[in-house]
Formats: structure tokens, C-alpha cells, sequence
């Protein structure tokens, strides 16, 4: 099942919707919020914290050890998929069944996410190739990206840096806009309609970082990658402002629920 005939156009692609103060508090019990994730001891992180924040509870999936996925996200106030070390390009049942289940999503136009390997997932059931860089450089820690001038519109006061754990990229959709670029992977952050793809990990807090980092030392010696010392003395530069960035994202990207949706609780 493929949704590449989805019309993306401009007529979407407008400013997240103001959010009133305490919208969420007045009903008495929002809709969880789907969090799929890859790896059993993968955690929805600082995206997770900002979910619940907002008194969401997260509905955690694992399709990779066996958890469907639902036919419907009428009882759901949204949808995540995370990272992992997978690629989207894999054969496995479950990677495919994870990219045809996001015909879902945009098909009610329900709030999407895709983080990373989520991202590239959105990308693929949209029809855009995924791959790795031509040089086969990677990713590996923080690296500068631009926001457009949609991205800006969208959502401002981006960071001037976030954190990145990939091999893989993506081209940009047909018809979807482009929210931030980069230099050796071009296309960092989308959006088709109520459907978002960031390239870039918000998700990551330190204990996660600290935990990439060791487990994932044999990546340092990837073309592109920053050592570890890097990472985190970097995290203590860009990190505030990108977490604050991520709140206010989470936040105007729940906003963009349909009004029956928010009618129905």
C-alpha cells in the first residue's frame, strides 16, 4: 500500500495553529500519543518527556518484536516513529510494514512524526529515494542545518546545530516543503501536511547520548563523524537552545489535530 498520490501542495503548508494556554489541561483525559520505536532498550527520550508534559500518555509499539500497529489513529493524538540502526531500504517484514502503516497517518491527516530512521520511512512511502551519502560520509554528531524560510515561518528560533546519528539520507518529496537543510545531506527537516520528517535526533538526552556513545564506538571511525568528546562538548553549547525548540514544536505540531479528532475526547 503506497501513498505517493497524496496531494502535498501549498494549500497545507501553513503556520502551526496558536495553541491556547491550558488547551490541554481542560480535557480531562487526551488521547495517547503512538510511539513506535525499534530496539527493546530504545526509550522515546526528550520527545517522550515533552509528550507527557502535556499530559499525553504514550501508546509504545515495538512492530520489530511482534506489536501491531493500529488501523486507525482515531483514538490516538498523534504518532512517532523513532531512529534505529536499521535502514528503511531493508527487506525485513517489519520495516515495510512500517512504511505502508504511514499511509495511515496521512490519509486521516493525523499529526505525523518521523525521526531519523522514521524520517526516511515518510520519505520512502512518499516515493523519494533514500540512500547513503555518495562519499559515503555519515553523520555522527552535531552538525550545523538552515532553516528555510517555511521552517522559520513554521516554527522559529531554530538551533544553529543539532545531533545526528546516520549513514543514510533522503531526497525531499514530491510536493512536500523544506523546513531546514544542510550541507552533506541536504534535505534535514519536511513537511507534507500534518506529516513532519526530521533527519536530526531532538529526542536524545544526555543518558541516551552517553549510551550511543559507548555502545556505538565503532562509528567514530566513519567519514564525517565527530569524535565523542565532541559530542558532548558540543551538547553543552547547542543543547538548550535546541530543547527548547523541540517543546515548542511538540506542542504547535499537536495543535494541528483535526477538529473532529478533538471533538471525539
Amino acid at each position: 500500500m503506497s501513498f505517493r498520490s497524496l496531494s502535498v501542495g501549498g494549500a497545507n503548508l501553513v503556520p502551526f495553529p496558536g495553541r491556547t494556554p491550558g488547551a490541554t489541561a481542560a480535557h480531562r483525559d487526551p488521547l495517547p500519543v503512538l510511539i513506535v520505536l525499534h530496539q527493546e532498550s530504545s526509550t522515546p527520550g526528550r520527545v517522550g518527556n515533552a509528550l507527557r508534559a502535556l499530559g499525553h500518555r504514550l501508546d509504545i509499539r515495538r512492530p520489530r518484536f511482534g506489536d501491531p500497529l493500529p488501523d486507525t489513529l482515531d483514538r490516538h493524538a498523534g504518532a512517532v516513529i523513532f531512529g534505529g540502526p536499521m535502514s528503511a531500504n531493508d527487506s525485513d517484514d517489519y520495516v515495510r510494514r512500517e512504511i505502508d502503516w504511514i499511509e495511515i497517518p496521512l490519509r486521516e491527516q493525523r499529526p505525523f512524526l518521523g525521526i531519523c530512521l522514521g524520517a526516511q520511512m515518510l520519505a520512502k512511502q512518499l516515493g523519494a529515494r533514500v540512500a547513503p551519502h555518495p562519499d559515503a560520509l555519515t553523520q555522527i554528531g552535531y552538525y550545523p542545518i538552515r532553516p528555510t524560510a517555511a521552517g522559520h515561518t513554521l516554527c522559529p528560533d531554530w538551533p544553529d546545530q543539532v545531533y545526528h546519528w546516520h549513514r543514510e539520507g533522503f531526497e525531499l518529496p514530491t510536493g512536500a516543503e523544506l523546513l531546514a537543510e544542510g550541507d552533506d545531506f541536504p534535505v534535514q527537516a519536511f513537511r507534507a501536511g500534518h506529516a513532519f520528517g526530521f533527519q536530526f535526533h531532538p529526542d536524545v538526552t544526555y543518558a541516551m547520548m552517553h549510551c550511543w556513545t559507548t555502545r556505538g564506538y565503532d562509528g567514530f571511525g566513519a567519514p564525517g563523524a565527530r569524535a565523542r568528546h565532541h559530542h558532548f562538548a558540543d551538547r553543552a553549547v547547542y543543547d538548550v537552545v535546541e530543547r527548547a525548540w523541540l517543546k515548542q514544536f511538540v506542542d504547535g505540531w499537536l495543535a494541528c489535530r483535526p477538529v473532529l479528532a478533538q471533538a471525539a475526547e
